[in-house]
């Protein structure tokens, strides 16, 4: 929802201080409760008076169409934030700008504009993020207007780790030329470290709108209604300490896997969530990694490094501020200049961006410095590390059920390779926390996208492997405690009944008290044959079908490199089967059901 602000603002000015009060009510809505309320503030408005509604209609009239659209396409936030910074900037520039999630976006609509920004991350194997999905489709294909009168351009959001490094952002730059726009600025493509790349592009970008757009007559500013969570105080760049209240082993002692259930207390906090929603945790790199990192350079711990007006000992750098375990490409290519080392310099090739990708997965940081031994001096290795990034995990709590508390499922990864032991860098520091003594620095990641529908009497089937199954626990605990009347199904799988069965005594008790209506399991290796959700989703595929064909909604979570995928073609199998239409036709159902907000996927 927007709302023109400006002359409109001078005549209404308690739409300002509104603006927060509209976006808690609006925040999860779907379109047909947004136009009710809409239709119901309309009809308030029609018994103002009559010289009041006169003054409003004209300060509306004189608020033009913005001149700059800027959409955006975002799986866990960050092209979001980099659009809402070049929306504020926009706005403060003097620019009449707006700012929408793609899939509030029709293609169509393009040939309206006159110019847009896009910012778009891409997903594993150069895949579009699911709120882009559909954008990115109909642009594609031959149903994409001509856009003779378009000006445009693209900033793209990726991982220099994966072989098609910003390929949705370089798809839909290169069709857009295609279609006739005409770009304004070279394509923006930033890696992990977001802002070295997307604060010079936004720089450009403002530079050539303040020329061709802040003069433009009529323009009268338009801004974005933000979400209750980003209206707080505790944000992702000031999270809120919250006390560990529990941290618990749910799979048993015989499991190849430690996963963790941790709760938290956002007791005085003011944080609020909704199901569905992410928590951001900004975790700290162990004693043991900051120490091989140490013993592979040689350095000094101690060692003032200064960054910036910023001065601390290079331990607490590592410790709080850079990336020690994922390897990123940049960092490579620093360590490749200093070395000198042929073998890297090689896999650095543009050609070897494949082989690039499988040796940025398989690596880490101590991996290549003790592979790679070179001279660093403290600055120089702050310098090349990139910067350490908070980790998303699916809140596993409904606040209805568990009041001031925020729950996580967390899987504690941990490995050999190369010659060293690896352990996950936020999932180990997490598990290794001790209720009643520490905190963890925590902010929420609003996911609209993956919310329960409005309609408490709609069925839904929930499909959450591993810990996947975390929203769905929330899913239930909020059905439960608002008493929805519609059904839910939940799929669930993991190697071992017996050892890896998550909540399983909370899904039994659902089940007992009605607010689980079926539950069907995947415990891959209690057999000899592997079974997993999506041969189950086979299995009861005419009744799935019939579920959906009564107006359930479709949720996944979990793995992306391959569940989701997996998952994805065994809904395909099931609604060619039942529907007798074949594939085409099956594909073309599934993305009416994205289309309609009744398919609806976090995958990570």
């Amino acid at each position: 929802m927007k709302l023109a602000v400006s002359p409109l603002a001078d005549a209404l000015p308690q739409i300002a201080a509104l603006r927060d009060k509209l976006a808690w009510l609006s925040d999860g809505l779907d379109a047909r409760s947004l136009l009710w309320i809409s239709g119901y503030a309309a009809g308030l408005a029609a018994a103002r008076p009559a010289a009041e509604l006169d003054g409003a209609a004209a300060a509306v009239d004189a608020s033009a169409s913005p001149a700059l659209s800027i959409l955006y396409g975002s799986q866990t936030g960050n092209a979001k934030r980099a659009a809402e910074k070049l929306h504020d900037q926009a706005l403060q520039a003097g620019i009449a700008a707006r700012l929408l999630r793609l899939d509030q976006y029709a293609a169509k609509d393009l040939q309206n504009e006159r110019a847009v920004w896009l910012v778009l991350s891409t997903q594993g194997d150069g895949d579009p993020s699911d709120d882009a999905r559909r954008f990115v489709e109909v642009l594609a294909s031959k149903r994409a207007p001509q856009l003779p009168s378009l000006r445009y351009a693209v900033l793209g959001l990726g991982d220099s780790s994966y072989p098609k490094f910003c390929e949705v952002a370089r798809q839909v730059d290169e069709r857009l030329a295609e279609l006739g726009a005409k770009r304004w600025l070279a394509r923006g493509e930033a890696d992990v470290d977001i802002v070295s790349v997307s604060e010079p592009w936004a720089e450009q970008a403002l530079q050539i709108a303040r020329a061709e757009l802040a003069a433009a007559p009529g323009a009268g500013t338009v801004t974005t209604l933000r979400s209750r969570s980003a209206a707080g105080s505790w944000h992702r760049d000031q999270p809120f300490a919250a006390e560990v209240i529990a941290n618990q082993r749910i799979t048993g002692r015989t499991s190849s896997k430690d996963i963790r259930h941790i709760e938290l207390s956002l007791a005085d906090s003011g944080l609020t969530y909704e199901p569905g929603d992410a928590l951001g945790v900004w975790p700290e790199n162990s004693d043991a990694a900051i120490s091989a990192v140490i013993a592979a350079t040689g350095l000094d711990a101690g060692t003032t490094v200064q960054v910036g007006e910023r001065s601390r000992p290079l331990s607490e750098w590592l410790r709080h501020e850079r990336e020690i375990g994922k390897l990123s490409r940049p960092f490579l290519l620093r360590l490749a200049e200093r070395s000198g080392h042929p073998d890297l310099q090689h896999l650095l090739a543009p050609e070897q961006r494949s082989a690039l990708s499988q040796y940025l997965s398989s690596h880490r940081v101590l991996d290549v410095l003790a592979a790679h031994p070179t001279e660093w001096d403290a600055a120089a290795l702050i310098g090349a590390l990139g910067p350490l990034a908070p980790r998303l995990y699916s809140i596993a709590s409904s606040r209805k059920h568990v009041d001031d508390e925020v729950h996580l499922t967390v899987a504690n990864i941990g490995w050999h390779d190369h010659g060293h032991d690896h352990r996950g860098v936020a999932s180990d520091w997490l598990a290794t926390r001790t209720a009643d003594q520490d905190k963890v620095r925590v902010y929420v990641e609003p996911n609209t996208r993956f919310r329960l529908p409005a309609d408490p009497a709609s069925d839904l089937i929930m499909i959450g492997p591993g810990t996947g199954v975390a929203p769905f626990r929330a899913f239930v605990q909020e059905r439960a405690a608002i008493g929805a009347s519609g059904r839910n199904w939940l799929f669930f799988g993991n190697p071992h009944f017996s050892s890896d069965f998550l909540y399983q005594v909370e899904w039994q008790e659902a089940l007992r008290r009605g607010q689980l209506h079926a539950l069907d399991l995947a415990f891959s290796r209690d057999q000899a044959n592997k079974i997993y959700v999506q041969h189950r989703l086979r299995e009861k595929g005419r009744e799935l079908y019939a579920w959906l064909q009564q107006g359930a909604r479709l949720y996944v979570c979990g793995d992306a490199s391959q569940m989701a995928g997996d998952v994805h073609q065994a809904l395909l199998d099931v609604i060619a089967a039942e529907r007798g239409r074949g594939r085409e036709e099956a594909e073309s159902y599934l993305s009416e059901l994205d289309a309609g907000q009744r398919y609806l996927r976090d995958v990570y």
